[in-house]
């Protein structure tokens, strides 16, 4: 998920200014993936060595995922053993600035380049709680951004789709996947990804269980709802700029008719996302809010 505003100079140049050269790779990961492998969660040292020995991840970043891990279950802002297993298992630290490694578990949102940042990890685990994704469930991202949204998304289903709207962008986390995927990380196998005007959705692998927006606007996009899977559910953020509200939108069948439902997951609380852009032709001009 990640806030995203306009920058005038080019994405190329943008991203070059701020995304250095990618960290060396580490070892491949050591075991296979398996849906059935869940770490333990009874303390830091048991879930750091099943880690090292199954992932083949860094100590540092594994105490403080589950530093972070525990803070959430105690906000409520996960609830439910498949949404704590998929935090726990991605390396959130792998889609960031290689210089933001050491805090990229804390609460902040943090730059990735192109104007567009990686959400807070809270934010992020309660929209996607949020969903409830099951097994075998379609779900839309809209907003690739970083790739740690569907790479989250990838350890609760097997069929995952994602809309960036920023073409270098949209290129480099492709080859990222690509990278961690040679790595081992085969999960990742199942994400689709796309370089389109999110506004739009995916229509040709719609309709979608559930869809997932990361930035803001005044409107539920009518294509995206059109897309929502009768029986589905959408978190977006929605309202005027800087003062989005998160809602879990229910689309349902209610005697004969199509009805849709709304509630803030924060209980009214705003939560500022910056607006939802649009494509003018090749470029990123303006935004979707009033149409």
């Amino acid at each position: 998920m990640q806030r995203r505003r306009f920058l005038r100079l080019s994405a190329a140049a943008a991203a070059g200014a701020v995304f250095p050269r990618a960290h060396a790779a580490p070892a491949t990961v050591p075991k296979p993936y398996s849906w059935e492998a869940t770490p333990p969660v009874d303390s830091a040292v048991a879930y750091i060595r099943w880690m090292v020995e199954n992932r083949g991840e860094d100590p540092r970043y594994l105490r403080a995922r589950f530093e972070r891990y525990q803070n959430m279950v105690g906000h409520v802002d996960l609830w439910e053993a498949r949404n704590k297993r998929a935090f726990l298992l991605t390396p959130r630290d792998e889609f960031c600035l290689p210089s933001d490694r050491g805090v990229i578990y804390d609460v902040n949102y943090h730059s990735i380049g192109f104007g567009v940042t990686i959400t807070g990890p809270r934010v992020v685990s309660r929209m996607t709680s949020t969903i409830d994704v099951k097994m075998g469930e379609k779900v839309l991202e809209i907003g690739s951004g970083s790739g740690y949204q569907s790479a989250y998304l990838s350890n609760l289903t097997d069929k995952v789709w994602t809309v960036e709207i920023i073409k270098p962008l949209a290129e480099r986390t492709r080859a990222k996947y690509d990278e961690l995927i040679g790595r081992g990380y085969t999960e990742y196998r199942v994400i689709n990804t796309k370089q389109a005007d999110g506004y739009y959705g995916w229509p040709e692998n719609a309709p979608f269980d559930k869809i997932i927006v990361t930035c803001g606007i005044d409107h539920i996009p009518p294509p995206l709802l059109q897309q929502l899977k009768t029986g589905g559910t959408m978190v977006i953020p929605i309202g005027p700029p800087g003062a989005q509200h998160i809602l879990k939108v229910s689309k349902d069948d209610v005697g004969g008719q199509i009805g849709v439902k709304r509630s803030d997951i924060y209980g009214g609380r705003p939560v500022p996302f910056v607006p939802f852009t649009k494509l003018d032709g090749d470029a990123v001009k303006g935004t979707h809010n009033q149409r």
